[in-house]
């Protein structure tokens, strides 16, 4: 399920931090690492485990990632070749800092993954690995799992091989970037052609009945010396770089299948119920959704930065819900085994420094690929993975809407009493007087109760803001 980022891109005040580092300690998150972690984690950095990794140096890989981010997971290298392209993916090599059943692997199944608040994160694996020597940074040669995925001319996949490699970024891009060369026509191959293989993929994915959810981003932004939210429609370049790792996560899924052994990424799909309620916002919010035209065609149709597109998008995501992972062996795949939004086999297995499963997936990809067993140190952990993952997720829910709900009532504090235009986005069907109402300015998503009246679903609605108090009292909004 897509999630709604919150960044700081200026410095908001002192008592929004307060109210951000008290929901840290409300929560029991760790504040910094155990000494023994952090000297675990410095004695890999002076000593990482790459007596198996190949030169590929040569490569002139490159990074896109939010401009302020250091913990890089991730750079590609794409190429042309003659009937089709080559696209090298080289994911950070987390296991070869991290000594199976000592004190850093211990601490990051105890954290499970990195979560992320407006002000800073609290990382999985400590910064000088995560941000230092497993990150992926320029200039740097640093131990990758390198991905080698062969397509044709189409887009398809036609080999996949997977081997440990060192590797060297040259260049790090961010997403504003990255789309300001590709659309000046400034971008030199490697670059340009993430365009090329990111339309395809997603023809791709049209063919196959996937969907991607350009959900706007709520972002934190300075303004006159105080902060202020706004939504951040998802650039076409975001979704060109996100095809390249769900190729990967695709590919890595068939490797677990054909070896028989694996952790998937599953998705059940969405009840016909959850589908009916969908489509009775859409005709409120006026989007145009024919009975013989598919979910996903519609959505791929929506402009996010329109506001009543932006809403329907946001209720979307409800048909997302449910995701989890699943381990096989013996080569039983589970039921489900596919992850409906993408309408295929999938894993997770590119962002190894801020989630716990991707290392172990890496693992199981690196053995298949080589024809030989799995390390018994990933076997062993497989069983209990799906649980700890899904705990992880559940924590990075809450402080995810916490994060959201402390943001939200510190901006709307001194507004309480005021009147606003809104969009009833959903609507609780044993109390209709209750639900969630989408404001365009400022980029709200929050609660409604009080009225008499049933709320009109997916229709304009003007609300008044009733209380808004970080640190005690959440935001809400009643009918005007």
């Amino acid at each position: 399920m897509p999630r709604r980022q919150l960044h700081m891109t200026g410095a908001a005040d002192t008592p929004l931090r307060a109210a951000l580092h008290a929901l840290r300690t409300e929560l029991g998150l760790p504040d910094g690492f155990p000494a023994d972690v952090l000297a675990e984690a410095a004695d890999a950095v002076r000593h990482p485990a790459v007596s198996a990794h190949e030169d590929a140096t040569d490569l002139p890989f490159l990074t896109i990632d939010p401009p302020a981010s250091m913990d890089l997971d991730q750079a590609m290298h794409l190429e042309r070749r003659r009937h089709g392209f080559r696209v090298h993916y080289a994911i950070a090599d987390v296991a070869a800092f991290v000594r199976p059943g000592g004190a850093l692997d211990a601490e990051a199944h105890r954290r499970v993954t990195t979560l992320y608040f407006p002000d800073g994160r609290v990382p999985l694996h400590p910064e000088s690995l995560s941000e230092g020597a497993a990150s992926l940074l320029p200039g740097e040669t640093r131990p990758a799992v390198l991905w080698e995925i062969d397509l044709d001319a189409e887009g398809r996949t036609e080999t996949t091989r997977v081997r440990r490699a060192l590797v060297r970024s040259r260049d790090r891009l961010d997403y504003a970037g990255v789309q300001r060369q590709i659309d000046a026509g400034t971008a030199e191959e490697p670059l340009a052609l993430l365009r090329d293989i990111g339309t395809l993929r997603e023809e791709q994915e049209i063919a196959r009945g996937g969907i991607s959810l350009d959900v706007p981003e709520q972002e934190i932004v300075e303004r006159d010396g105080t902060y202020g939210l706004d939504y951040r429609a998802p650039l076409p370049a975001d979704g060109w770089n996100a095809q390249i790792s769900l190729l990967t996560g695709m590919a890595a899924a068939r490797l677990m299948k054909e070896s028989g052994t694996g952790i998937l990424r599953t998705l059940p799909v969405a009840p016909d119920g959850a589908v009916a309620r969908l489509r009775r916002s859409a005709e409120a919010l006026r989007i145009d959704w024919p009975h013989h035209v598919p979910y996903a065609q519609v959505v791929r149709s929506l402009d996010p930065r329109r506001t009543n597109h932006a809403a329907f998008l946001q209720d979307c995501t409800t048909l997302l819900r449910g995701a989890g992972y699943t381990v096989f062996d013996n080569g039983e795949l589970p039921t489900p085994a596919v992850h409906a939004a993408v309408a295929d086999l999938y894993t997770h297995c590119t962002a190894p420094l801020r989630r716990l499963v991707d290392r172990y997936a890496s693992e199981l990809c690196v053995a298949a690929a080589a024809d030989r067993d799995p390390p018994e140190w990933v076997l062993s952990a497989l069983p209990v993975l799906p649980g700890e993952m899904a705990d992880g997720t559940r924590r990075a829910n809450t402080v995810e809407r916490e994060c959201v709900d402390l943001v939200e009532a510190a901006l709307l504090k001194d507004r309480v009493g005021m009147v606003f235009d809104a969009y009833v986005v959903d609507v609780k069907e044993q109390e209709p007087t209750t639900g969630t109402v989408h404001i365009d300015d400022p980029a709200i998503v929050a609660r409604i109760e009080g009225g008499t009246a049933e709320l009109p679903l997916g229709e304009r609605l003007r609300v008044r803001l009733t209380q808004a108090d970080p640190g005690s009292s959440k935001v809400l909004f009643a009918p005007a």
